[in-house]
C-alpha cells in the first residue's frame, strides 16, 4: 500500500508540475489573426463570423511542414478573401500575408513572443477591437473558441475515481 501511495503522489506531482510548464512557439511558425473593427457587439459578432467561416479552410491544413503551410495559404488567399467579403459585405477590410507585428501574449501556458512573424492577418474596419489569434503552423489553432471542451487524463480520472 505504501508503494502505491508513493506512485500516486509521484503521478500527481508530475501532472501539477507539467501543467505549469511554458511552451514557446518556434520562430518558424505561421500565425493567424482576425482583428475586429471595435469592441462593439456588432463588430465582435462580425469577427467571430469571419473566423467561423474560415475554419473549414484553415483548421485542418493538409500540410506537413512550414513550407507546405506557406504554399497552401498563398494558394487559398483568393478563397479566403471571397469568404471575408461575403461576411463583411460593404465594410472595409484588409488581408495581409507576410511579416506582421504581434505583441507578446500568453494564453493557457503558451507564450507568444513579441515580434514580426510570418502571418495571415485580417483587419476588419478600423482594426481597433479585440482579436482572434492562433498559430496555423505548428497547428494549435481554434482551441480557445471551444469553451465546452474538457480535457481528461485517463490515469488521473482512474485515480480520482478509486481514491477520492
Amino acid at each position: 500500500m505504501k508503494k502505491l501511495i508513493i506512485v500516486i503522489a509521484g503521478i500527481l506531482f508530475f501532472f501539477s508540475w507539467n501543467k505549469h510548464q511554458k511552451i514557446i512557439i518556434p520562430r518558424e511558425s505561421i500565425r493567424f489573426r482576425v482583428i475586429a473593427s471595435s469592441n462593439e457587439e456588432k463588430d465582435q459578432r462580425i469577427k467571430k463570423e469571419v473566423v467561423n467561416r474560415l475554419k473549414p479552410t484553415l483548421m485542418m491544413l493538409p500540410t506537413q511542414n512550414v513550407e507546405d503551410t506557406r504554399n497552401y495559404i498563398q494558394k487559398e488567399l483568393p478563397k479566403l478573401e471571397t469568404i471575408v467579403e461575403e461576411v463583411v459585405e460593404e465594410r472595409p477590410y484588409t488581408i495581409r500575408y507576410g511579416k506582421n507585428y504581434f505583441p507578446r501574449k500568453e494564453y493557457q501556458n503558451v507564450i507568444y513572443e513579441e515580434g514580426e512573424y510570418e502571418s495571415l492577418v485580417i483587419t476588419l474596419g478600423k482594426g481597433e477591437g479585440d482579436n482572434f489569434w492562433c498559430v496555423l503552423f505548428p497547428p494549435i489553432c481554434f482551441l480557445e473558441e471551444e469553451e465546452d471542451v474538457e480535457y481528461h487524463s485517463f490515469l488521473k480520472d482512474m485515480i480520482q475515481k478509486y481514491f477520492s
